[in-house]
């Protein structure tokens, strides 16, 4: 669903084109009547930075900004216009659009064309009615770009892509082994390595607190593990990214509500998603990145063995767990995956879940809770990439405090805190299984969206990826620069 591109030097007057401006003037060399001029102005002095002009056999799109805004919501605009755009080219039936940039900032035109491009997703496999996405080509006009950047562009939205098709799978198909299966058909086609471990090797590494939320299942757990390691890697140890790979979550015996809660939770493996279409990008991209992801996978339903409330389970790590309720299962599965994870001398280790409703709470669908002991260059960096994908971030604090709140009476630790600062509690319980570099990702907020929101589509959002993307490419980036 990303169109193909290719690069011309001349605009053929018979398909549709796309013009980023930073001034009006600028637009007047593409009019064919001193007419078409005049609507543009007047539009403009209306405050519309998209102006169409419809020539009957083909469009043009003026998308004229202030760069002297400037920043990070600029950035953002220009997503959106492309969403706007990519909607006409939809409804018009536009099979080619010629991209043109007439501003000097190349960022505001790739930000257009990742805009365009993310838009042009559906998920149309369960439906009899095939739906086209428009448009089908894509031609880029010489002139204030990058190739290689282009192109990096393109890699990204493939890796938020293959995010969505794995968050909108509905679990009767993305069971824990179709999610494994899925991941090496990706891993294959996009140039990084797969291992998955089945049930008995996940019982021979002890992970008690996987193995505990897949009891009331009827499909085993799988835990897969993605290696992308290009020689010219600029890191010797690993960065490994950590997602929750709940494939659908009943709640177990503290069963959820069914309306906006339970019908949903197939996305509860978005940030395991997350972590495969980071790779995707990242080994299309070629980025020389020596990364590894740990993916848990399981549902959890209520079987007849299923774990239950007030039990006890142990981990990889050897600590026991009193689990005082079967719905804060992620945070079980996520734990095992840490302890491997230190056994892979990480240099920084993300993990990534939809974690809590508390931090849906907190800040809404807006942005991503963030927290973790790595250092304060580290969180900038990803919050500057945050800022720059407008996946933005918002800190919260890891006190000792809050350990309080998961004493147990009967267990080494307990899963689950009071009715406040869940979001961080559930934090505070994962860092119990690390020691080592490490943030932490609740994206519960932003994965899903059960209404459109621009370019970020319906549904699954494939939140996390470009976020991701964006702090290795500006880590190597600064690595080459220096």
């Amino acid at each position: 669903m990303v169109p193909p591109v290719n690069f011309s030097k001349e605009i053929d007057s018979t398909q549709s084109l796309v013009v980023l401006c930073d001034q009006l003037a600028k637009a007047e060399s593409f009019c064919q009547t001193p007419t078409e001029f005049q609507y543009i102005r007047k539009q403009h002095e209306n405050g519309n930075q998209l102006v169409v002009l419809n020539r009957y056999n083909a469009f043009v799109f003026f998308v004229i900004i202030n760069t002297e805004e400037g920043g990070y919501k600029l950035r953002e605009k220009c997503r959106k216009l492309g969403n706007e755009i990519q909607k006409i080219a939809e409804k018009e039936n536009l099979e080619c659009l010629q991209l043109k940039n007439e501003q000097e900032i190349e960022s505001y035109f790739l930000d257009l064309y990742e805009g365009l491009l993310l838009s042009n997703y559906h998920f149309g496999k369960y439906k009899n009615e095939k739906k086209r996405t428009y448009p089908e080509k894509l031609s880029i006009l010489d002139g204030g770009f990058d190739i290689q950047n282009v192109a990096s562009v393109a890699h990204t939205v493939k890796g938020v892509f293959a995010t969505r098709d794995l968050v909108n799978e509905p679990a009767s198909f993305l069971t824990a082994q179709q999610f494994a299966k899925n991941i090496e058909v990706l891993g294959k086609a996009s140039g990084f390595v797969v291992n998955v471990l089945q049930k008995k090797e996940i019982e021979a590494e002890r992970m008690e607190a996987l193995l505990a939320v897949n009891k009331g299942s009827v499909d085993p757990p799988t835990f897969s593990i993605l290696e992308y390691s290009p020689e010219n890697a600029i890191n010797e140890r690993p960065y490994v990214l950590v997602g929750k790979g709940v494939v659908y979550d009943t709640g177990g015996l503290s069963l959820k509500p069914t309306e906006n809660s339970m019908d949903i939770m197939k996305c509860d493996m978005a940030g395991a998603g997350a972590v495969v279409g980071t790779f995707v990008a990242i080994a299309k991209s070629k980025l020389p990145i020596k990364m590894i992801g740990l993916i848990p996978a399981t549902d959890n339903r209520l079987g007849g063995n299923a774990y239950a409330p007030g039990d006890v389970i142990g981990s990889r790590k050897g600590s026991t767990i009193e689990v005082a309720n079967t719905d804060a299962e992620g945070r079980l599965v996520m734990a095992d995956a840490l302890d491997y994870a230190r056994d892979l001398d990480p240099k920084l280790v993300f993990d990534l879940a939809t974690l809590t409703g508390a931090a849906i709470r907190a800040i809404g669908q807006y942005g991503i809770v963030y927290m973790g002991n790595a250092d304060k260059e580290t969180k900038n960096g990803l919050e500057e990439a945050g800022e720059s994908v407008f996946e933005r971030l918002v800190e919260f604090p890891l006190w000792d405090d809050y350990k309080d709140e998961l004493k147990s009476g009967i267990a080494d630790i307990r899963n689950l805190g009071s009715n406040a600062a869940g979001a961080i509690t559930a934090g505070k319980f994962l860092e119990h299984f690390v020691d080592y570099n490490w943030v932490h990702f609740d994206i519960a907020g932003p994965a899903y969206r059960l209404k459109e929101d621009s370019y970020r589509g319906q549904f699954g959002t494939g939140t996390g990826v470009r976020l991701l993307v964006e702090f290795f490419r500006k880590l190597v980036a600064e690595k080459e620069n220096n």
